[in-house]
């Protein structure tokens, strides 16, 4: 799914009132009549529901939902926040709209369900489980919100009910840091048609809540033509991934992976990659590690075999890093993986503390070598950033001046390819910040690039999945009791899901 900036939203409206035809106060309806929807199946007709509406399209959209909850019998009101002098045409239209079916109802007046907000005084008292849709400001904002409209955001965030957005929470910028003021925080975010980047941010996690894009049927030719280099992996992307297996394919079909980790005391880091690797697919897997923990491994993962050597011609992908530890035994292992290996290599754990520590290693990666460190590890190896936006350029400059992919670890993990294109993650939870998990995610990265999916492909389907089976297992345990072994036991079925029809 294709994250594009607001300039391009705009454009994508353009295009289709032009070329569908509609004209913009039917798209607007339309849209909002996606979010009224949504709401219908969640509330019930003893549903206390304010809408809060801005002068612009926002509020028109806001405007237009109220309408129809109206119309459906549900007690619902508008507020008008008055911050200036003139709506917009689409959002008058909609005012007048809303108007009218009041007049038309004996059951209520138009003044007792259509408010105007003009001082503090008029903020309605708010009581606990209402639901409060922000409608004041669309994802057009460039400035912070101030005065009565800052106010009355601050107000809405102390109340205890369920808040819920229309596009883009009010305060919140699409496309860069947004400013220490008054921000919407909701529970919902009900975006159009495609995500915006600044919910990919962590800073930003207070100001989407769950995040729903709806469909609004923007003209699909240009949904199709317009260039993003910005991605949001989603089931139909992986889907199209996922390799067909062969009714006669055999263990050398789905390649060899070798695995470097492991150390005294670190076993069991390497035993979690393995796992995880072999659960992944691949046909076969060897391992170097210590002699010390030789007998660990070999009990706790029998299908796994002992590489007693640095001979790397034997295999189809080499991944080094978890649990390895920093001796010089260790940095001279990476650094003779960095020099003679001729197959995809992923690196993770100590392997990029090394690197850390010998930066002028980066300038010899392999070609599309696979990173995967998090957020600290990151800083280690190419420096601090002061917000989210700044470590994206950051990323996506080092993926390119390299020539590798970075996989930065995180809730909607982002993998920066060396053409610049930045995809981020829809899939993993909370109960993943656990030991191991990211030792889970290099076995399953290995086990994709051995059966010779791209290093691109690995990258993507391997952070899916290792989401995926990360929310599967929550579901049945919980996210307080996840561990990383739960990860590897719903690989399976996170294939099953994504290959599924549902």
């Amino acid at each position: 799914m294709k994250i594009l900036s607001i300039d391009k939203v705009r454009q994508a409206d353009e295009y289709t009132i032009e070329n569908e035809p509609i004209s913009s106060v039917d798209l607007m309806e339309r849209a909002a009549t996606k979010v009224f929807k949504w709401l219908l199946p969640r509330i019930t007709l003893d549903s206390k529901i304010k809408v809060f509406c801005g002068m612009g399209n926002n509020g028109g959209d806001g405007l237009v939902v109220a309408r129809l909850l109206w119309n459906e019998g549900f007690d619902t009101e508008a507020y008008i926040v008055r911050c200036s002098e003139k709506m917009s045409p689409d959002c008058e239209v909609n005012y007048e709209r809303a108007k009218s079916v009041f007049a038309r109802s004996g059951a209520v007046q138009c003044d007792t369900a259509i408010h105007g907000i003009r001082s503090k005084e008029d903020f309605p008292s708010v009581s606990e489980g209402e639901i409060l849709i922000d409608a004041l400001f669309g994802s057009g904002l460039n400035r912070p919100i101030e005065g009565l409209a800052a106010d009355l955001i601050n107000y809405l965030n102390n109340q205890n009910a369920i808040r819920i957005a229309i596009d883009i929470a009010s305060g919140l910028f699409a496309d860069s840091p947004s400013p220490a003021a008054a921000i919407f925080k909701p529970d919902y975010t009900l975006t159009f048609q495609t995500p915006k980047l600044a919910f990919m941010m962590p800073e930003n996690d207070p100001y989407v809540g769950q995040l729903e894009v709806l469909d609004i049927q923007l003209h699909p030719k240009y949904l199709l033509e317009v260039i993003t280099n910005k991605f949001l992996v989603d089931r139909l992307m992986v889907k199209s991934i996922i390799h067909h297996r062969p009714k006669y394919s055999h263990k050398g079909t789905y390649g060899h992976a070798l695995l470097v980790a492991g150390s005294e005391g670190k076993t069991g880091a390497a035993i979690l990659s393995a796992k995880a690797c072999l659960r992944t697919g691949v046909g076969l897997l060897s391992v170097l590690l210590p002699k010390v923990a030789w007998t660990p491994l070999m009990g706790a993962v029998p299908e796994a075999m002992i590489h007693t050597d640095d001979k790397l011609d034997a295999f189809n992908a080499i991944g080094v890093g978890p649990g390895l530890g920093k001796d010089d035994d260790a940095q001279r292992m990476v650094r003779h993986l960095i020099q003679d290996t001729q197959v995809p290599l992923v690196m993770d754990a100590d392997a990029l503390n090394i690197l850390a520590e010998n930066k002028t290693w980066l300038s010899f990666l392999p070609a599309k070598t696979i990173l995967t460190p998090h957020p600290k590890e990151f800083e280690r190896l190419f420096g601090k950033t002061s917000n989210s936006f700044e470590r994206l350029d950051l990323l996506r400059n080092m993926a390119t001046t390299y020539n590798i992919i970075i996989v930065l670890k995180g809730a909607n993990t982002a993998t920066a390819m060396p053409n610049g294109t930045i995809f981020f993650n829809s899939t993993g939870n909370p109960g993943m910040a656990t030991a191991g998990s990211g030792d889970t995610l290099t076995g399953m990265i290995l086990s994709l690039l051995a059966q010779r999916y791209s290093s691109e492909e690995a990258a993507v389907l391997g952070v899916y999945l290792h989401g995926l089976a990360g929310d599967l297992a929550a579901e049945e345990i919980g996210q307080e009791a996840l561990i990383a072994s739960d990860i590897t036991e719903h690989i399976g079925k996170a294939f099953s899901s994504i290959n599924s029809e549902k």
